[in-house]
């Protein structure tokens, strides 16, 4: 699944190629996830000028000119393409044509990438805002007995990451995932803040230098932690891992476990 450093460089490069376009179509071939019916779609952003591309956590929002967003959630399998005329890629749940005949395809195997119209607010913060900082994790953290690594991935409480990205973080911080929230020290949540910034940072950077044009798929080869080619951690650390919640968990014993 494409992550917040992935999806960062995608909506960078989606809006080198589509904004300024105007929407001249609108197909939904997978319609059981959208959130409204396929004429409210249409009649909501067909012949709309697209202005601007971003990343809303771990969804894709498309914004037009009359104030209209769709919102693309690949989930796991979802795929993003661009075609000039004709989409000729299988397993797609909808396409954007505009009037250059440029378009952009989302295919899904799986069915479950979910487009969205006017999605709602979430109060969650996204995890690279100035509002996920030192106080807002002590006082989350704080509040529960859950794991550290369960908070990272609970897109109420912060969104954007995901799986890999958890586990790098931790790594950087040198927290165990398996840390109790409020057992960890205040330490090692200001370690664990800066490393939320840090490492999706250094991680856009990355696959912006190696991948500068991608706009689909993931990432991976360059984790430090979270990466099965890998036996050892940058600093010698034997790197092991565990299914945890159906989710496999890279960690070392270099990471300190508060319980």
């Amino acid at each position: 699944m494409p992550e917040l450093p992935d999806l960062q460089v995608f909506s960078h490069n989606l809006n080198k190629i589509l904004t300024g376009k105007t929407l001249k179509k609108v197909s939904v071939q997978v319609d059981k996830k959208l959130n409204v019916p396929i004429v409210k779609l249409k009649s909501s952003l067909e012949k709309q000028k697209l202005n601007q591309v971003y990343r809303d956590g771990k969804e894709l929002h498309f914004k037009f000119s009359n104030g209209n967003v769709l919102a693309l959630h690949l989930m796991l399998r979802g795929q993003l393409y661009i075609f000039e005329k004709n989409n000729e890629h299988k397993y797609s749940i909808i396409e954007l044509l505009f009037s250059d005949d440029t378009g952009l395809a989302l295919s899904d195997y799986q069915k479950a990438a979910t487009p969205t119209l006017n999605p709602t607010l979430r109060e969650a913060p996204d995890a690279l805002s100035k509002a996920v900082n030192f106080n807002f994790l002590k006082q989350r953290l704080q509040s529960t007995k859950t794991t550290i690594k369960n908070l990272l991935l609970d897109q109420h409480i912060i969104r954007g990451i995901g799986n890999a990205y958890a586990d790098e973080i931790l790594w950087d911080a040198g927290i165990s995932p398996f840390s109790v929230c409020n057992k960890i020290s205040d330490a090692a949540i200001k370690k664990l803040a800066n490393s939320i910034k840090t490492v999706l940072q250094v991680s856009e950077k990355e696959i912006r230098k190696t991948h500068p044009e991608i706009i689909s798929g993931e990432v991976r080869d360059f984790l430090k932690i979270h990466n099965s080619k890998k036996t050892k951690s940058p600093t010698g650390g034997k790197i092991q891992s565990a299914m945890v919640n159906s989710r496999k968990t890279y960690y070392t014993d270099e990471q300190e476990l508060f319980k």
